[in-house]
Order: structure tokens, then C-alpha cells, then sequence
């Protein structure tokens, strides 16, 4: 290997197997959205999507979820979790806590990783432009294309990226691993909503997940990198007092 290659290397990866397999999960989650994107605009939709979708409803009544009558509700409760106006308050309030510890690299990682989340999101719909499913009606308004799923791509740029960066401000593991459960348990419960109201796809969906999830592994990985070069603020213990660099 050339030695400038080597020294990349040994900075940006290092020889932590968590690194390369994050490098590993954005190229998947890249070719799974360059896969679905090419099939829906060559006309060729996964022939799953059709199936879920009906596969939810009331066969007598496609206009009810099966299930008793409290699971709609649910899950109009759920998909609010990936809405615009939630994630607004939860990037908010993390950010306002970031300050007050006085991390503010940190802060500036989650606002890049949420702005860059937005874009790459619209501008997939507004290339693809693919409409919203007919298959079933739908059980909420909706007025955006449908691919990929902006709910989808957003919780999981968001949250990971949340959870990502606050697992690295602690040193335990079991903390860590309850940072990133809870990330992936919202993104996963966000995405599925949104098939549950008809208003999107499973591939939609799918290629939100994937979008959402190459965006914030590269944005940890940023963040990591600086991090071992002083720029982002290193893991502390809980409770600890977090350094602050006087000006």
C-alpha cells in the first residue's frame, strides 16, 4: 500500500472493525437507493409493495388497518415522531443542551448532518418523481412525491445521527448500545408507519432507511475523525465534568 494511503488509513479508519463496518453499511445503503431508484424509473416497482400494502388493510374495508380500532391512532401518533414539526423541537432541544455543556462542535455536526439529510432527501423526490401509492387509500394527507420517504430519510439521519454522537460522549458500552437501540427502534417504527397510512411504498420506505442511515454513518464518521484530532469534544463519563477550552 502507498505510504500516503497507509497514513490515511491508520487516521481516518484506523484498525477498528466498527469503522469499516459503517464504511461498509454506506456503500450498501448508496447501491440499495441507486438500485430502487433505477427500477422505479425504468417502471419496474419491487413487486412487494403492492403486497404489504394490501396485506394491512381489512380485506373487507380497505380503508381500516387490521387490528382493533386503537392501532390507526397509534400509528398516526408514530409517523409524527418523523414529522417536521417533531424532529424540529428533539435537533432543538439536543442542540440547546450541546451549548449549555458548551459542545459545540458537536452541535454543529447535528445541524450539517440534519441540513444535508433535507437536501439529499428533496433532491431524490424531485428526480424520481414518483406518485404516492393508489394501491390502498390513504390515511393521511400527504402532498410531497413518494420516493424516497422524507419521514424515513429524516428519522434516520436524525436519530442515528443523535445516537451516534451521543454514545460518543459516554465511555460505557451498555450506555452506548441504548443510544443506538433507541435511534434504530424510532427510525424502524417512523418508517413502517408511513406504509401502515398508504402513503408510501415499502421501497419508499426502504430507500429512506437507506438514505437516512448513509448519511448519518458518514456523518459519525466525520465526527469521529475529528474527534481524534481534538476538533469534537471526546467521550467523558457520565456525571463527569465535560473540558472546556478557555478562548
Amino acid at each position: 500500500m502507498p505510504p500516503f494511503l497507509e497514513k490515511l488509513r491508520q487516521s481516518f479508519i484506523g484498525r477498528e472493525p466498527l469503522v469499516f463496518a459503517a464504511l461498509l453499511a454506506v456503500v450498501l445503503g448508496v447501491w440499495v437507493v441507486v438500485k430502487l431508484s433505477s427500477e422505479i424509473r425504468e417502471g419496474e416497482a419491487p413487486a412487494f409493495d403492492a403486497r404489504i400494502l394490501k396485506a394491512l388493510r381489512q380485506p373487507d374495508d380497505p380503508h381500516r388497518l387490521r387490528g382493533p380500532a386503537w392501532v390507526e391512532s397509534t400509528v398516526r401518533d408514530v409517523t409524527a415522531l418523523g414529522g417536521v414539526v417533531v424532529l424540529a423541537l428533539v435537533i432543538g432541544a439536543v442542540c440547546g443542551f450541546l451549548v449549555l455543556m458548551r459542545l459545540h462542535h458537536m452541535m454543529w455536526v447535528v445541524l450539517i448532518a440534519t441540513g444535508g439529510a433535507v437536501l439529499i432527501n428533496s433532491t431524490l423526490k424531485h428526480a424520481i418523481d414518483r406518485p404516492r401509492p393508489e394501491v390502498v387509500p390513504k390515511l393521511t394527507d400527504v402532498r410531497s412525491e413518494s420516493f424516497p420517504s422524507g419521514h424515513s430519510a429524516m428519522s434516520a439521519a436524525v436519530y442515528l445521527t443523535l445516537g451516534g454522537l451521543l454514545a460518543q460522549t459516554v465511555t460505557k458500552r451498555r450506555i452506548k448500545l441504548y443510544f443506538l437501540f433507541v435511534a434504530l427502534l424510532l427510525t424502524f417504527l417512523v418508517g413502517c408507519s408511513r406504509v401502515a397510512l398508504g402513503v408510501h411504498y415499502p421501497s419508499d420506505v426502504l430507500a429512506g432507511w437507506s438514505t437516512g442511515l448513509a448519511w448519518s454513518l458518514l456523518c459519525w464518521l466525520v465526527a469521529r475523525y475529528l474527534q481524534r484530532r481534538g476538533a469534537v469534544e471526546q467521550e467523558v463519563d457520565p456525571g463527569e465534568a465535560v473540558p472546556v477550552t478557555k478562548p
